[in-house]
């Protein structure tokens, strides 16, 4: 396995050419990343050339349906999904409202779903709306001293009145990846669905969603180097069973029942330029080797997890040696066990005054409870003040790492 070549990847961003944005140390990529020039040549090429109604006879737009489809293609390929079994909406928030609506229809008053604490407000906020209805929702609660998910909590709580567990593949909080095939199989042993939230795990490697074996799994675009947008997998059974939630001309079509209004044209174009992107990447670390979208995207994040953790045991290493700080979570990312998400606390200082002094030297991050504030009130820690977040993805570099190091020194 090569070394990611970090000053390609970087070449491959307008961002850290830019006068604005190259001055910072860009450390808030779990609340969105940078896009490479793809994307944004993708996105400029429809508004100039194909701003039309898609997917009528005339040029332009035949044009404009036929990358809208090779969006859709790719992206399905890059997480091995079936092209009818993603769904592209405005984002991970909305997409699993209008899931959660239509999968109400199969539920009864009295049935069971479960939730976590660990995770981000998207992927449980729609589900807990389900108690309106009758629903009993129960919490699958965070350990209050590691900010782990336990698998003999969950046990707990499954029975046969159980219909949906909703848990997040890796939490934007703790940066724990959580062994979310192994919890699917103990799901599935109940006949129920699992919803896996995703956003901030494909920011570090696109999953593999028939391997996962999950019936849901969402994440966020925007994230993972495109436009606002969220992205949701659905099984084609379970999506075949779900009421249409779109125009009532569209009733059984696929997946488009679950798309109210339709995929944002121009935003789903551009997405051509991640899969282009991540090919790049791939051709550039490993000519010559001809191997499916799959294999290429498994390569590729094998890479990416290489240099990551690289990356961010040193500042993970750094922040555990201060005893003024407190690091939520692993120590150290061993295997991909953990992402460069890294939060924390200073004994001495508010989360807001810590930022602001970063953001004084050249660190691009931020306080927030980052819409995990059920996380944060487990831990202990003050919703409104919330924790610093210096989250990383592969176009971070040693150097980055070193400026945020010296500058918390300096704190």
């Amino acid at each position: 396995m090569p070394k990611l070549d970090i000053d390609y990847v970087r070449a491959q961003f307008p961002a850290f050419k830019d006068p604005l944005s190259a001055k910072w140390s860009f450390f808030e990529n779990a609340g969105g990343s940078y896009v490479p020039s793809n994307v944004i040549e993708r996105l400029n090429h429809f508004m100039t050339s194909t701003k039309v109604q898609p997917y009528a006879e005339f040029d332009t737009s035949a044009i404009a349906g036929e990358n809208m489809d090779k969006a859709t293609n790719y992206f399905a390929e890059m997480i091995n999904a079936g092209n009818d079994e993603i769904i592209i909406g405005g984002s991970t928030t909305m997409n699993m409202y209008v899931l959660s609506n239509a999968i109400r229809s199969l539920l009864k008053p009295g049935d069971e779903v479960i939730v976590t604490n660990q995770d981000h407000e998207a992927n449980v906020g729609a589900w807990r709306r389900l108690a309106d209805h009758g629903m009993i929702i129960k919490e699958w609660q965070i350990n209050s001293e590691t900010a782990e998910l336990e698998i003999k909590d969950l046990k707990a709580l499954l029975s046969k009145k159980t219909k949906i567990v909703a848990v997040t593949h890796c939490s934007n909080i703790v940066g724990s990846i959580n062994d979310l095939k192994s919890i699917a199989k103990l799901v599935h042993e109940y006949d129920a669905f699992i919803v896996g939230d995703g956003v901030s795990y494909a920011p570090h490697g696109f999953p593999d969603v028939k391997d996962l074996d999950v019936d849901f799994y969402a994440f966020s675009l925007y994230k993972t180097y495109g436009p606002h947008l969220g992205l949701l997998y659905g099984k084609k059974e379970i999506l075949n069973q779900l009421p249409n939630q779109n125009h009532e001309f569209l009733e059984g079509d696929v997946p488009y029942t679950l798309n109210p209004g339709g995929p944002n044209h121009e935003e789903l174009s551009c997405l051509v330029g991640v899969y282009e992107y991540f090919t790049s990447l791939y051709k550039h670390h490993f000519p010559g080797e001809k191997c499916s979208v799959r294999e290429q995207i498994q390569k590729v994040n094998e890479l990416i997890a290489n240099h990551e953790q690289e990356i961010a045991n040193p500042l993970l290493e750094y922040l555990n040696s201060r005893s003024d700080i407190k690091l939520i979570g692993k120590t150290s990312i061993n295997n991909k066990d953990r992402a460069p998400t890294i939060a924390f606390t200073m004994d001495n200082k508010s989360s807001k005054e810590l930022s602001s002094e970063l953001v004084k030297l050249g660190i691009a991050t931020r306080n927030d409870n980052f819409y995990a504030w059920r996380c944060l009130m487990a831990l202990g820690i003050d919703v409104d003040d919330g924790v610093v977040r210096t989250s990383m993805v592969h176009y971070n570099s040693h150097d980055d790492v070193e400026k945020l190091i010296n500058a918390l020194k300096k704190i």
